[in-house]
């Protein structure tokens, strides 16, 4: 029932056709668009009344006009048929920063000699995580989006959050609710932090206002990206309201049953203790109705998936199991009272986070309420590391996806877990309750691609991919379409078994360099959870990496104009520089306390001769990251600055909402150097200046004695 219920609907969309793949290759692959035939085979069926959840399927081979003939039973099945005719023929493929390389592809190009065929072994393929539109798409254009979704639907994703411009509805909710403009205004927060006002987490913004201009234009913004994603045969997840609402809210609604949140991460009452609405309020029905019944309005009937998060990192008012019970059971009526066909969608993370309260018990009671299991859609957002299905027997008959969150807050290391994206996820689909997905949700898009793109091949491979030969298929698309040296094979096989490879769990996300955190004697090295920083490999191993991946160059100078080989020789020579950096600081930590138990002359000297050796490395790190824009803060400031258009004030304020997320995460640093990132600009200007003082008051000062 579970399976037949979850199905792929799109509503009262009034035809399907094949328009936004032939869009796609004129887009990418101009002059190529009578080279491709698509088709959906008899077996396709679409609409509000089908009942099926299947697996995607595809065939490509050569048809008898010549064109390169791609038929599948759905939308996704073709983009992923044409996905795996470029990359496994014409060596071709789009990427994150590099952009596509699609246009690389040969003027005439290959047929197949036989018909190839692939199916999904799961029927869903997600992405994104609510903060990633904080962390990484906050400013993003159309152009940005455009080449995201087009990277999203050559590799099958089908189920993708869509957060974008939701404030736009909301705040007309809020108004029709009796709230004024400024009441509302003083309730969001700036474009880099919004994700947290949705999930209730924090309200208001510091150093200004959202400005309704911006509130619109990402509105237009959606609306674009929504269409985008229908032609492209994905379904999207919509925001349903949560019951977070301005702080003046009960006093236009006096008898209304409402409660302040917990406390978040430190900040003052000011930004936080939400007001949360109880959903057994009737107003919480009402402005339920009134938020999904406006998006349909605005975006047509496209998606029975709403996102809906109330206890992200934020804890229960109670933890009775009848209250509990009572509040996810009059959410979910809400929901099926707006919506009747609606399927709640919820982040897994709160049952990991906030385990101490989430007890099985709790949460057995939270999700009973929801008494239709197929009326919701649980992502199991750590399966990689911390996988909650397995505590939980599969979310008590929940639906769930299987998901690699990966990264937190867009931290730059070099890291992966490719055996247990391969191993463990398929192990899943053998498990007495299999996910019905896998999917992609990490906080931030910031790098390590080579991990993303794995999973989502594994989606459709029944057993476990061989990554030895996904790496050197991967090597030679991405690098490509002629031949890749050796040397860049070498390398990458180096990452694959070290640096990809941690099965090391109590240190399970991407690494940040002890170079982006506040400078200290103690606390740095080897720290583990939200601010990682150890090494779950042995630096020399890549720099034996680095060195086969520079001398591909040094054999074919040609490379230095692939974009692809720019972006990752400044990607593996920053790791490099920042492994360096670590043992540097471990060396000058050293040979301080020497210094400071004997008074030794020969650790004073190694001392200020690390101290000299880091503030190079610092320097050195600067300049080869300001070789490129995505490794450039000026990048993700003039995003900023073009998000305000005109306005010099929103300009300023635009542009310190960007800068607060990277450095000091809220008005008092309440999680600094949590989203830290090696950016050029970011390491000469902030952390450079930092370590001098650090270094000015400890050795020259002859400090740090506490």
């Amino acid at each position: 029932m579970i399976f037949r219920a979850l199905l792929l609907w799109v509503g009262t969309v009034a035809a399907l056709s094949t328009k936004g793949l032939y869009d796609l290759v004129e887009r990418r692959l101009p002059g190529h668009e009578n080279d491709f035939s698509f088709a959906l085979d008899d077996g396709y069926r679409f609409g509000g009344h089908d009942t099926r959840l299947l697996n995607d399927t595809y065939s490509i081979s050569t048809a008898q006009n010549g064109t390169i003939a791609i038929t599948g039973n759905s939308l996704s099945g073709l983009a992923t048929g044409l996905h795996r005719y470029l990359t496994d023929f014409a060596y071709v493929d789009i990427h994150w920063f590099i952009g596509s390389r699609l246009e690389q592809a040969a003027r005439n190009l290959p047929h197949p000699k036989t018909t190839i065929h692939g199916s999904s072994v799961v029927p869903w393929r997600y992405h994104f995580n609510t903060v990633t539109f904080s962390y990484t798409s906050a400013f993003w254009t159309w152009e940005d989006w455009e080449l995201e979704l087009d990277w999203m639907a050559l590799r099958g994703i089908n189920l993708p959050l869509a957060w974008v411009g939701a404030e736009k509805l909301l705040v007309e909710v809020f108004q029709e609710m009796g709230l004024s403009d400024t009441e509302i205004t003083s309730f969001l927060s700036g474009p880099a932090f919004q994700a947290w006002n949705r999930f209730g987490n924090i309200q208001g913004s510091w150093g200004g206002e959202l400005p309704s201009s911006w509130i619109s234009s990402q509105f237009e913004l959606q609306k674009k990206i929504l269409v985008r994603m229908t032609d492209l045969g994905m379904v999207p997840i919509l925001p349903a309201f949560t019951g977070f609402v301005p702080r003046a809210f009960p006093a236009i609604y006096p008898n209304a049953s409402v409660i302040n949140g917990s406390a978040w991460e430190g900040f003052d009452a000011d930004y936080t203790n939400v007001t949360f609405l109880e959903p057994f309020d009737p107003l919480f029905a009402k402005m339920q109705e009134l938020y999904i019944h406006k998006q349909v309005e605005a975006y047509g009937n496209i998606t029975r998936f709403w996102t809906l998060d109330q206890y992200d990192e934020n804890d229960p008012q109670s933890g009775d199991l009848a209250y509990l019970n009572s509040t996810t059971l009059n959410t979910w009526k809400a929901l099926k009272a707006a919506d009747p066909s609606a399927v709640w969608v919820m982040q897994g993370w709160l049952f990991f986070s906030n385990k101490d309260f989430w007890t099985e018990e709790r949460i057995e009671a939270y999700l009973s309420g929801v008494e239709k299991d197929e009326d919701m859609l649980v992502l199991d957002l750590f399966s990689e590391s911390q996988p909650q299905w397995q505590r939980t027997k599969g979310y008590y008959g929940k639906p769930w996806i299987w998901c690699q969150l990966h990264n937190y807050g867009g931290n730059m290391g070099l890291y992966g877990q490719v055996e247990n994206i391969t191993v463990d996820a398929i192990a899943s689909l053998h498990s007495e309750t299999p996910p019905i997905g896998f999917g992609l949700t990490p906080e931030g898009q910031e790098g390590n691609e080579i991990v993303y793109d794995l999973l989502l091949a594994q989606a459709w491979d029944s057993t476990p991919i061989s990554t030895a030969s996904y790496f050197k298929t991967w090597t030679q698309v991405r690098y490509g379409p002629k031949a890749v040296p050796q040397d860049l094979h070498t390398a990458w096989d180096i990452l694959r078994t070290t640096v990809y490879n941690n099965t090391n769990l109590t240190s399970n996300a991407v690494p940040k360099s002890i170079l982006e955190l506040s400078p200290n004697i103690t606390g740095l090295a080897n720290r583990v959870g939200h601010h990682p920083t150890t090494l779950n490999y042995a630096p020399d191993t890549l720099v034996a990496a680095w060195k086969h991946y520079l001398a591909a160059s040094h054999a074919f100078p040609a490379l230095w104009e692939n974009p692809a080989y720019q972006h990752d020789a400044v990607d593996i020579t920053r790791q490099v520089l920042a492994n360096h950096f670590l043992a540097l600081y471990t060396d000058a930590i050293t040979a301080y306390h020497t210094f400071n138990a004997s008074n030794s002359s020969t650790a004073y000297a190694t001392l200020v001769e690390k101290k000299a050796d880091m503030l190079t490395v610092l320097h050195t790190l600067d300049a080869l990251l300001s070789t490129l824009p995505q490794f450039s803060l000026s990048s993700w400031l003039a995003a900023a600055q073009a998000s305000a258009g005109n306005d010099s004030a929103e300009v300023a304020f635009f542009e310190y909402n960007a800068r607060n997320q990277i450095t000091w995460w809220g008005p008092g640093g309440e999680i600094a150097d949590y989203a830290s990132k090696s950016w050029g600009g970011l390491v000469g200007g902030y952390y450079v200046p930092r370590w001098e003082v650090f270094f000015e008051r400890g050795v020259e000062g002859r400090g740090w004695k506490g």
